[in-house]
């Protein structure tokens, strides 16, 4: 029974040990995984109000190149939603 009981306490002492290394890393990771929260809630963001994203970028195409520029983009957006649709329709049934 006594080695039973030096056993466990060793194990118990070595969990103790892991569980510190696990919260130095967890530590460490906490910085990133934040950044990585907030890329996440802005892609989030822009994926639940696409009309917004859409009035941003259409201003400032509107800028840059002026109405014509803006019709030729939204012609060749619309091209290659066309040809992405078809494209992925043959392989998505």
């Amino acid at each position: 029974m006594s080695r039973v009981m030096q056993r466990r306490g060793e194990l118990l002492s070595r969990i103790d040990f892991q569980r510190k290394q696990l919260a130095g890393a967890a530590e460490r990771l906490q910085v990133p995984f934040a950044v990585a929260d907030r890329g996440l809630a802005a892609v989030r963001f822009l994926r639940s109000h696409p009309v917004l994203v859409a009035g941003v970028a259409a201003v400032l195409v509107i800028r840059r190149r002026g109405a014509a520029g803006l019709a030729r983009i939204f012609w060749r957006m619309w091209k290659g939603y066309r040809v992405f649709t078809a494209i992925t329709s043959r392989y998505y049934r």
